[in-house]
C-alpha cells in the first residue's frame, strides 16, 4: 500500500508541475489501475473503485477520467484489448522512450518495456516509404509470460 501511496503522489506532483489538476475521482481511478498490477477495462476500473472506496462511478464519467490520465501519459491505453494499465514509469523523472506492451495471450498479465526512439525513427521512415503515415507508435505484441509457457511445455 505505501508503494501505491507514493505512486499516487508522484502522480499528483506530476500534475501540479504540468498545471493539471488530479482531482479525487481521477485519483481514485488512477488507485485502481496502480492496485490492480494489471489492464482493466473501464466497467473494471468502476467494480475496482466501488470495492475500494464504496463510490459508483458513472462510465461516461470514467472514460473522460481514463482519457485524461491518457492524455497525460500517467496511464496507457490497450487498443487491441480496449483496456486501460497504469504507466510503469510514473515515478521517473528522465525522459522516457516509446512505450511498448507485451500481452500474454493465456492470462493477459502486461508488462511494458521501451524500444529506443531511435529505432521507432527507422520504423517510421520504413512506414513512409510504403506509403502510409504512423498515427501511433505504441505496439501490443501478442506473447506468452514465461508461467504460461511454462506450464504448457510438453513434460
Amino acid at each position: 500500500m505505501a508503494n501505491i501511496e507514493s505512486i499516487l503522489s508522484h502522480a499528483e506532483n506530476y500534475c501540479q508541475t504540468h498545471g493539471i489538476r488530479l482531482t479525487p475521482k481521477r485519483k481514485q481511478v488512477l488507485f485502481g489501475l496502480v492496485k490492480a498490477q494489471k489492464a482493466l477495462s473501464a466497467y473494471d476500473v468502476i467494480d475496482e473503485v466501488k470495492r475500494e472506496f464504496n463510490i459508483v462511478l458513472q462510465p461516461m464519467s470514467v472514460y473522460r477520467i481514463l482519457d485524461f490520465l491518457t492524455e497525460n501519459q500517467l496511464i496507457h491505453k490497450l487498443s487491441t484489448a480496449n483496456k486501460f494499465i497504469a504507466c510503469s514509469h510514473i515515478t521517473c523523472n528522465h525522459a522516457h522512450e516509446v512505450p511498448q506492451f507485451l500481452i500474454c495471450g493465456t492470462c493477459h498479465k502486461v508488462s511494458e518495456i521501451n524500444i529506443d526512439k531511435s529505432l521507432m525513427s527507422i520504423l517510421r521512415e520504413n512506414i513512409q516509404q510504403k506509403g502510409f503515415k504512423l498515427v501511433s507508435p505504441q505496439l501490443e505484441m501478442s506473447c506468452l509470460c514465461n508461467e504460461c509457457a511454462t506450464s504448457i511445455a510438453p513434460t
